[in-house]
């Protein structure tokens, strides 16, 4: 009788040290200085529940945020914490390190500027990307790869996938901005951002962020050098796009998945999505 509350007791005083060491951690005032940028430029970390009991190394997620958020965005609104460990729990998804870098600091979005005067893009891939696969336990390598992100960090998503296949297993863009649609549509919306571009600058700046040209332009060798998820809700303002960038793949014949469920352009929707992100990115990062 002695032996077995002594052994509940003990059990109750390791629970709660028990539900600790199931818990990641994200770290949300992280800060790299960009040359390119030239200004401090900060993002938000997700670190797997046994980062810090292991040495082992972990694939990773690139998770961008939407149009007036940033890098907190996953973190308060996506609740990305909760999310990502109960999905790996429940063991849908291996463990991973998920990085969430700030595009709305300086200037919103992804992409470099048409005059090549803001160069995020290439922030990204010259700068975040080896800072964070140096400082933090990441596999850098393609396979352990993965992107995702919501709104503008969808159109983020498939422009950074289709410009670099080589670097990324799989891509997921969620309720994604697809670009402009024509020549016209990239001249309204610099004219709309107050910048002018020469005809060669918006032909080229059209070439480099319309996902559908960018889609009938994939070389044949390379329609499953990515593995694609794209969600969108019915009620969605994006909702033509998207569906219009499946439509090109399905004639390019480039292997995707398309989910269309009910829903809007909000926090709720994104937050139901991205368990099904996780598990989908986990596939690739399972493969021998």
């Amino acid at each position: 009788m002695k032996r077995t509350v002594f052994r509940a007791l003990t059990f109750l005083v390791l629970f709660p040290t028990l539900l600790v060491a199931q818990t990641g951690k994200v770290l949300d005032n992280q800060s790299l200085k960009s040359k390119i940028l030239k200004s401090e430029r900060k993002f938000a970390i997700y670190l797997p529940p046994d980062y810090e009991s292991s040495q082992r190394t972990y694939p990773v997620l690139y998770l961008l945020h939407g149009a007036g958020d940033d890098h907190t965005g996953w973190v308060q609104f996506g609740e990305v914490l909760h999310i990502a460990d109960k999905t790996i729990a429940e063991g849908k998804a291996t463990p991973m390190i998920i990085v969430m870098p700030d595009a709305n600091t300086g200037r919103r979005g992804y992409e470099n500027d048409v005059k090549g005067e803001w160069r995020y893009e290439d922030f990204f891939f010259e700068e975040l990307m080896p800072f964070v696969e140096k400082n933090y336990r990441i596999k850098a390598e393609k396979r352990f790869r993965a992107i995702s992100g919501l709104s503008m960090g969808g159109g983020g998503t498939f422009t950074y996938a289709l410009h670099h296949p080589e670097l990324f297993s799989s891509a997921c863009p969620l309720s994604a901005a697809t670009g402009p649609l024509s020549l016209e549509d990239a001249k309204t919306r610099l004219a709309r951002n107050n910048q002018t571009a020469t005809d060669e600058e918006l032909q080229a700046y059209f070439n480099r962020q319309s996902v559908l040209n960018l889609i009938n332009n994939v070389p044949d060798n390379q329609k499953k050098a990515v593995r694609w998820y794209i969600d969108c809700g019915d009620d969605d303002f994006l909702y033509e796009g998207n569906s219009l960038v499946h439509i090109a793949m399905r004639k390019k014949e480039i292997p995707h998945e398309f989910r269309i469920r009910d829903g809007g352009h909000t926090w709720t929707y994104w937050r139901t999505a991205l368990p099904t992100v996780l598990e989908f990115v986990s596939a690739a990062f399972h493969q021998f």
